[in-house]
């Protein structure tokens, strides 16, 4: 099988000769009949209002001292992770969409694979540094302080964003060594590592098991961090004598919950599926989901419950001045 492909890949580069680094062609979301145009003016769409959303949530956290707390501070992060996310993917597919050149450069493709794994990787452990946060505040709100301190918190924060890039600087130097054929057609509207490997004209199947690995690891590890954390909080809920106190702690951590159910769903359905099931269309359904959709989704769940009346100070505030 493998020397058909090679076989194959060779015929490839007889009939369509380029040199090593030549540029790749991403084939995009969308293509230009009226509806798909429709489709591409409502990314835009949510593209800036995710953009603009993370941008406030990060510009209130700061403003409003009442919300200089840890549980904050982590949620700033997951702002600045995710209008990061938006700004490596969209700007370039508009460019791509309404100018017609939709090649990028084996640079370009190795910065976006690096910024996505990073991203992505560090979102897994932020969501579960946070999960860790609503478990102290629940289950042990007396020593809150001292277990949920500045130092800790900030080493949580700087251990998501080095895990998510040494991931991610991984996959993208790996990925980028393999020689690539002619036909350089990436079927996405950004460089992923498991859509680029597909391109090369070598055995990749090692990089193939050991990234899935990796992603496997990347996700599940946090997310059994973030399962416990909840089974904890849950029975500790339960035993609580106050159908007030339940409330109150439910509405704490629902918010988290909605957006690690939104991130995890989306990421597990991408890179834990086995091969036989995956389709590039619904790759680049479901990418787009998690990369634009989700981004805007995040501030307006947690700013819904958490943060409406400093919002409505800080544009009162705004508006006075």
């Amino acid at each position: 099988m493998f020397q058909n492909k090679i076989q194959n890949r060779a015929g490839d580069v007889a009939q369509w000769p380029s040199t090593p680094d030549s540029d790749f062609i991403l084939l995009g979301l969308l293509g230009h009949s009226r509806a798909q145009q429709f489709l591409f003016g409502m990314v835009l769409t949510i593209a800036f209002m995710a953009l603009v959303g993370n941008a406030l949530m990060i510009l209130l956290i700061q403003w409003d001292l009442r919300l200089h707390t840890p549980m904050y501070f982590l949620l700033s992060q997951l702002s600045l992770m995710d209008a990061m996310l938006v700004s490596t993917t969209v700007p370039k597919m508009a460019a791509d969409y309404l100018t017609g050149i939709k090649s990028i450069s084996l640079a370009g493709c190795g910065l976006q694979i690096f910024f996505l794994l990073t991203l992505g990787g560090g979102e897994c452990f932020l969501l579960a540094a946070m999960a860790y946060d609503r478990y102290v505040a629940v289950c042990h709100p007396l020593r809150y302080p001292m277990l949920m301190n500045w130092p800790l918190c900030l080493r949580m924060t700087m251990g998501s964003w080095f895990l998510g890039a040494a991931d991610g600087l991984m996959q993208a130097v790996v990925a980028l060594s393999f020689p690539f054929c002619s036909r350089r057609e990436i079927d996405h509207f950004f460089c992923e590592a498991p859509t680029l490997v597909r391109l090369a004209c070598a055995d990749t199947s090692v990089f193939e098991n050991v990234m899935y690995i990796c992603c496997v690891l990347m996700l599940l590890v946090p997310f059994c961090l973030i399962l416990t954390s909840y089974s904890l909080i849950l029975a500790a809920v339960l035993h609580m004598g106050s159908t007030e106190a339940r409330k109150k702690a439910f509405a704490t951590c629902s918010s988290h919950v909605a957006v690690v159910g939104l991130f995890y769903g989306a990421a597990i359905f991408i890179y834990m599926r086995p091969k036989s099931y995956r389709s590039a269309h619904h790759d680049k359904v479901v990418s787009a989901f998690y990369s634009i959709l989700t981004p805007m989704l995040n501030p307006l769940i947690y700013s819904l419950r958490n943060s409406e009346g400093a919002f409505r100070n800080w544009l009162g505030k705004t508006h006075a001045m």
